[in-house]
């Protein structure tokens, strides 16, 4: 590996770890603008609540319209493990988060979710093209494991 490919592989790992802090920071604003900012507009979500697949950034953008009331005015965003793998134009990565300073009766309050967000770089610029969401669950009960901590 040369040092120009090395000095872009750290550039570009920059650019996504500065991604998923800028839509966790507009998630915890409840700044719709911000959290759709990096989103291709052709991109495929998987996530923990319903609809569970949505196709598009508009109808991504509305499943948050619908979702942002339901959260406090004011909570944070508690990421760990997070794990970035980028090739050329494509990179993958994977984190565990929960939301913080929520009542502890909030659903969104009482687990860690999991995370698998895919970039894209298009025309220079990268975007989520993919992500998936999800809650870890007892297969014998089939609930969901409300956790403290992983």
């Amino acid at each position: 590996m040369t040092v120009t490919t090395e000095t872009t592989k750290t550039q570009d790992e920059a650019q996504i770890r500065q991604i998923i802090a800028d839509t966790a920071s507009a998630i915890c604003a409840k700044d719709l603008d911000r959290i759709m900012a990096h989103y291709a507009q052709d991109v495929i979500i998987f996530d923990a609540i319903p609809p569970f697949q949505t196709k598009g950034a508009d109808e991504f953008r509305r499943t948050w319209e619908a979702c942002l009331p339901c959260f406090p005015d004011s909570f944070g965003i508690e990421m760990r493990d997070l794990s970035l793998t980028v090739s050329g134009d494509l990179a993958i990565a994977h984190w565990l988060f929960h939301f913080t300073g929520m009542p502890k009766d909030h659903p969104g309050a009482q687990m860690w979710m999991r995370i698998t967000s895919a970039c894209q770089r298009k025309q220079g610029k990268w975007q989520i093209v993919h992500e998936h969401c999800s809650v870890p669950f007892d297969p014998e009960t089939s609930q969901a494991v409300f956790r403290s901590a992983p």
